[in-house]
């Protein structure tokens, strides 16, 4: 009798510590993963500075898993300043070593721009996401630098 009650015993402690199933072990989360608002854009292109306020006329969001992105664009007036309607889209697969970022497009509604990689630093500060990179677009005659400051959406 004592016998079975410490095999029962040891069985039920080494059940208890071995237990490590998919659900009880977390993954430490990246801070690049989550919803960021893109606030402003700068581009430099032929020595021409472009900053663009995405807090007034159009918004736009990028979102990041553990192995993809998105992005979404539209403008604030719903389409109805035919002078401003914009909506764009696009997203796929993206590295990260350290602060380098490497976004590999596979879907965008801009179809030149699909099959790019696009290498940029990263730099992450409380909720702050800054990204700088060139963005060169042979098809679409594009080679510019380009600096984003995103916001965490919560």
């Amino acid at each position: 009798m004592k016998t079975t009650i410490g095999f029962v015993l040891i069985v039920t402690v080494l059940m208890s510590c071995g237990e490590s199933s998919e659900n009880s072990v977390k993954k430490p989360s990246v801070p690049l993963v989550g919803t960021w608002q893109l606030v402003t854009a700068m581009i430099i292109e032929k020595g021409d500075t472009l900053v663009t306020d995405y807090t007034k006329k159009i918004s736009f969001i990028k979102i990041i898993n553990d192995t993809h992105f998105s992005f979404l664009q539209h403008d604030l007036s719903k389409g109805k300043d035919s002078a401003s309607a914009v909506f764009g889209a696009g997203g796929g697969t993206y590295s990260l070593q350290d602060s380098s970022y490497t976004e590999h497009l596979e879907y965008c509604n801009a179809r030149e721009w699909e099959g790019n990689d696009f290498k940029l630093t990263v730099s992450i500060q409380n909720d702050t996401l800054i990204q700088r990179g060139v963005e060169k677009v042979e098809s679409a005659g594009v080679d510019r630098v380009n600096i984003e400051k995103y916001a965490r959406v919560k």
